[in-house]
């Protein structure tokens, strides 16, 4: 995946786009004051990560024209200095002498007379991005590509006579911005650039390959070239019509729980999850359908072992050396000894964590890793048609890229969905001091969802989470510490969560 050398081949430059007065290099009248106006923009955009910071060192990599007149259609990637260093950042930028009223929440500031705004926002400007796949534009360094094979998209291939709805954007997500078309595909338009192979495209167009139903075939992307090195813009999929993310599905379940908690809430969840001999969990002869949403968890599971063993026969998979597993113990203590100097709080439960960190780096049976999701957790799933379905397999965006795709234990996966629904259970009663009778139930339904997810796991194929339960134990510590960072500096009313699961490990 990603040979540049390969993409420009398959993308012929836009003698077309030229022809029509749409030059390749585009400028404004003032380009310090548009930069002005992103200094003060980009820090309130929630897929940015350091919201709510001043920038002053902000610049211009990359400045390039899609589309002239009136609207034009900036390709911007600028950088700015994190607190981890150096980062850099797509923004498509829109100008109309005339903004309509539909796009005034995506107003970046006024420039020369024009409205400056995010483009995404504009079903005309976000069309120009599909077209250019469909039609494997070049403009400049910027290269759209269409993966071979893939179907015809009613109303947007070249010369077609159908009408196509314009783009409308999601507005669940945290790091990127997906736009649907017309029900047929998405594109995921990356926020943050990280030059090399990108796992999101590089794994789901490995899965697709393979006929794996628990990805979202790609359709084409966008990409560029930064310091001699690809980078990955944007990746057009199949959009599933109709799916529901896990975590909406999730949500409704326990507000359905919490709504009959009166009448027989507390009876109906003290059953013991228990496993019939195809590993399908219930609850009881008396509620054999599960809780809300349990059923969902254990297919979930199911859903997830198989993912896995896709992404194993796509990359391989392998046993850990002794040294790489006390690396991997020596990582956790380091992130542990960071969190406990941001978050003093953690320190009262510092030693109980270091001692499963340590339990780990002495395991005796095997730990075998393979490329994973990174993270996983409810809204990074959808229930469509064939089943469950994974998206955005870029991992935690803050994580290097190198380290995104090692490999990496599988059950760090389930670790993140483990701790997904317990967020799901708990974070509507944050704050809610006649909540507080809901607690209990809110524990015994992730319990029961945990115990489900699990048992579909094992069902599925994957290593049965309570075999390797020092394992599991670990790495859902971790993910509980991390959990605890973030909250203390982006919803610090959220913190009781992770804070209460460690509490209680």
């Amino acid at each position: 995946m990603f040979d540049s050398t390969a993409r420009s081949r398959r993308a012929a430059p836009d003698d077309e786009a030229a022809a029509r007065g749409l030059p390749g290099h585009g400028a404004v009248t003032s380009p310090d004051g548009l930069l002005s106006l992103l200094a003060s923009w980009l820090p309130e955009q929630r897929w940015f990560p350091g919201r709510g910071a001043r920038l002053s060192d902000l610049s211009v990599v990359s400045d390039i024209s899609l589309q002239a007149g009136d609207p034009a259609l900036r390709h911007l990637i600028v950088q700015t200095t994190l607190r981890t260093g150096p980062a850099r950042f797509q923004v498509l930028v829109g100008c109309r002498r005339e903004l309509p009223a539909g796009l005034a929440g995506a107003l970046i500031g006024y420039q020369d007379g024009a409205a400056c705004y995010d483009a995404l926002y504009d079903p005309e400007l976000a069309d120009v991005l599909l077209h250019g796949i469909t039609q494997q534009r070049l403009v400049e360094n910027v290269r759209f590509v269409r993966d071979p094979g893939t179907p015809a998209l009613t109303g947007y291939e070249p010369g077609s006579a159908a009408a196509a709805p314009g783009g409308r954007v999601l507005g669940a997500e945290q790091s990127n911005t997906s736009i649907v078309f017309g029900g047929q595909a998405i594109l995921k338009v990356l926020r943050r650039l990280f030059p090399g192979a990108n796992p999101d495209l590089e794994v789901a167009d490995a899965l697709a390959r393979l006929g794996s139903a628990r990805v979202a075939a790609p359709y084409g992307w966008m990409e560029t070239d930064l310091d001699g090195e690809p980078v990955l813009l944007g990746v057009l999929s199949q959009f599933l019509a109709g799916a529901s993310d896990g975590w909406t599905l999730a949500l409704a379940a326990v507000d359905r729980l919490y709504a009959r908690h009166g009448a027989y809430g507390r009876e109906y969840l003290t059953a013991r999850v228990r496993t019939d001999q195809d590993g399908n969990a219930h609850s009881g002869a008396s509620a054999p359908a599960g809780l809300p949403f349990t059923d969902e968890a254990r297919l979930l599971g199911q859903a997830t072992a198989e993912l896995h063993g896709d992404m194993a026969q796509a990359f391989g998979r392998r046993d850990m050396t002794r040294a790489e597993l006390a690396a991997l113990a020596a990582d956790m203590h380091a992130k542990l000894s960071d969190a406990v100097a941001i978050v003093p709080d953690l320190r009262v439960y510092e030693g109980r964590i270091r001692t499963a960190y340590d339990l780990l780096a002495r395991l005796d049976e095997p730990v075998r890793v393979q490329r994973i999701h990174g993270d996983y957790h409810l809204g990074q799933v959808l229930r469509a048609g064939q089943g469950w379905v994974a998206l955005d397999f870029e991992g935690e965006p803050a994580v290097p890229l190198e380290v995104r795709r090692a490999p990496a234990p599988a059950l760090r996966d389930v670790a993140g969905m483990l701790r997904s629904f317990d967020y799901a259970a708990r974070h509507q009663l944050v704050g809610q001091p006649e909540a507080e009778p809901m607690a209990a139930i809110a524990g015994d339904w992730v319990r029961q969802c945990q115990a489900a997810f699990c048992a579909g796991y094992a069902a599925g194929g994957g290593t049965d989470p309570d075999s390797q339960s020092t394992l599991l134990h670990a790495l859902t510590l971790e993910k509980a510490v991390y959990e605890v960072i973030y909250e203390y500096r982006h919803r610090p009313s959220w913190l009781s969560i992770p804070l209460g699961y460690v509490a209680a490990a």
